[in-house]
């Protein structure tokens, strides 16, 4: 199911769901572990939202999964203590859900989920709901020239550049199974360029070749990834790793160090660490990295720090106050922002920020209403925040309102979401961890949740928007189809991409659809044979990175471990598709 509505227990790290689609949650590791502790927030007192916009009418679901997928859009403080950089280490390498009503799958699913909590067994299950109709069109026109990198958000109102492949259907390019270790571990982290996919591995980053999906480099790292960035600025990305590899007497080793690598060559350009910016020596644990243009910033909840792109040189620290405040984490893409909390509980408020990136000092800032204390970032130009206000989130979204805010850091509209059956999902404590929502042409574009279709065994939802300065619902509406559901991956220029999942005897696909007619366009058919479906199916929807350009497509892990069975399916780190 859905990442939970409260931040978990101080000790235990948020958002560590089994390796496999379908295994149970394996005990949580002690405090310091993936980046450290998350402290719970103090209860919210409940606020009554402003009276949303009347929805476009959704079919109330019979259940309610979350799903969740990373959005792929193109992120305060002032110079202080400069933050201690590396020269890169160079150690030795090493080394659905178910369609709805009796389909098959689901029973398949339910059994092979025996040991699953009932919350898993939901989220987990709602992979493959769609059905034997396509729900999407043929290709119906060329679609220019080569697309972008994830990422690389081309310039709004663009048309879409990604190309109709000659022929959608699709077949394998590469699978390549999963490690096992014994423990959890994170392998945040996949990107997709014009020739490279590259996906963090255990203790390493490692490249592919989109020709045949072989191993083009492979970059070893001085311990585990446990955080990435899913922004890429020319050709680089930012991961955040441990402080050093796990051992008997540190099992869980703290998440301090920020690195770039060259998505071309693999190179770890340089690395380093941020120290406190009330003083001392021991690094801060991150829990989160953007970019933003030609700076890297990554926070957590005892500090943050930013950094240069191409060089790594401290850019500045978070301002230090008497009010307590700190940075929470750092949005990026088109601009750079911050959510920073300032008070004591439970008298905590938070400020949302743009921030001029090579200097930290804020551009302007709009304070959020009293009693929200955890929010995420959807956007940075347009500044959009999610809350949930007062707990009103439905269908453990953990977002029941938008704060759509203009550049002088007044509220322009507020958007409520409690009242429809909306299906974006934002994670309690990550700021830009939301899925199922992009921003582009004046709208956020999101799923509803999946209700029964024309038929009492079929499933279906759809995808609408709202208009980012009314903040009300638009006529926007693109259907999935009679047993497919359908969820936004990113914006393509105008266009939206999104992923659209299909039932136990077919394959998933890929569509582009048209902003004004909100036609979809086929860009691939995944195979709907056993094995493949089998493998599309086996990587649950809230925690695993999806990544489509130019007719190929990239599902992958963010943590791994060794199964519970020996008796299921194969499992993978990721699997790919090729169209023609």
């Amino acid at each position: 199911m859905s990442t939970p509505s409260t931040p978990p227990p101080p000790g235990q790290p948020p958002n560590q769901p089994p390796s496999g689609g379908f295994g149970g949650p394996p005990p949580a590791p002690p405090a310091g572990g993936f980046g450290g502790p998350t402290p719970t927030p103090p209860a919210q007192p409940p606020m009554p939202p402003a009276a949303p916009p009347v929805p476009p009418t959704v079919p109330q679901p019979t259940a309610q999964p979350a799903y969740g997928y990373p959005q792929d859009q193109p992120g305060y403080g002032y110079p202080q203590q400069p933050a201690t950089v590396q020269a890169p280490p160079v150690p030795p390498v090493g080394g659905g859900t178910s369609g709805g009503g009796g389909d098959k799958r689901t029973q398949l699913m339910i059994v092979g989920a025996a040991l699953l909590s009932m919350v898993l067994i939901v989220g987990a299950g709602f992979w493959y709901v769609s059905g034997d109709e396509s729900g999407a069109d043929r290709p119906s026109a060329d679609g220019g020239p080569s697309g972008s990198p994830d990422g690389d958000k081309p310039p709004a109102g663009a048309p879409g550049t990604e190309k109709v492949p000659a022929n959608p259907k699709s077949k394998t390019l590469v699978n390549v199974p999963s490690p096992t270790p014994a423990e959890v571990i994170s392998v945040d982290g996949s990107w997709l360029t014009d020739t490279t996919y590259i996906k963090s591995d255990i203790g390493k980053v490692v490249g592919y070749n989109l020709v045949d999906g072989g191993k083009k480099w492979e970059t070893p790292l001085p311990a585990n990834v446990c955080g990435a960035t899913k922004h890429i600025s020319d050709n680089k990305s930012a991961i955040l790793f441990e402080e050093g590899p796990a051992t008997e007497q540190q099992k869980y080793p703290q998440c301090t160090q920020v690195g770039v690598i060259d998505l071309n060559t693999g190179k770890l350009l340089w690395s380093a660490s941020a120290k406190s910016a009330t003083g001392g020596d021991k690094p801060v644990r991150l829990s989160e990295v953007t970019i933003s243009g030609q700076t890297v910033a990554a926070a957590g909840t005892s500090g943050g720090a930013a950094w240069n792109l191409a060089d790594g040189k401290s850019l500045w620290l978070p301002k230090v106050d008497g009010e307590g405040c700190y940075d929470m984490g750092y949005a990026g893409g088109e601009a750079l922002a911050v959510l920073r909390k300032c008070g004591r509980s439970p008298n905590q408020s938070l400020l949302a920020q743009v921030l001029d990136p090579t200097s930290g000092a804020p551009k302007s800032s709009y304070k959020l209403s009293p009693g929200i204390e955890w929010a995420s970032i959807i956007s940075t130009k347009p500044l959009i925040v999610a809350a949930d206000v007062g707990k009103t989130a439905k269908n453990a979204t953990g977002v029941s309102d938008l704060f759509v805010v203009d550049d002088a850091g007044q509220l322009k509209t507020r958007i409520g979401l409690s009242e429809g059956n909306y299906a974006p999902e934002c994670p309690a404590t990550e700021v830009e961890q939301c899925r199922n929502i992009v921003v582009g042409n004046g709208k956020v574009y999101l799923p509803s949740y999946e209700h029964q279709g024309a038929t009492s065994s079929g499933r279906t939802n759809e995808i609408v928007s709202f208009d980012l300065e009314t903040g009300k619902a638009t006529t926007d509406r693109a259907d999935a189809g009679e047993r497919y559901t359908m969820y936004p991956l990113r914006m393509d220029g105008s266009q939206i991409i999104a992923h659209k999942l299909a039932p136990y005897n077919a394959g998933g696909q890929v569509v582009s659809i048209d902003p004004v007619t909100m036609k979809q366009t086929l860009l691939m058919q995944n195979p709907a044979d056993k094995a493949s479906q089998r493998a599309e199916s086996g990587f649950s929807l809230n925690h695993s990175e999806f990544r489509y350009h130019n007719g190929k497509f990239f599902i992958s892990r963010t943590n791994v471990r060794k199964p519970y069975s020996d008796n299921g399916d194969p499992e993978f780190l990721f699997i790919s598709f090729t169209a023609s």
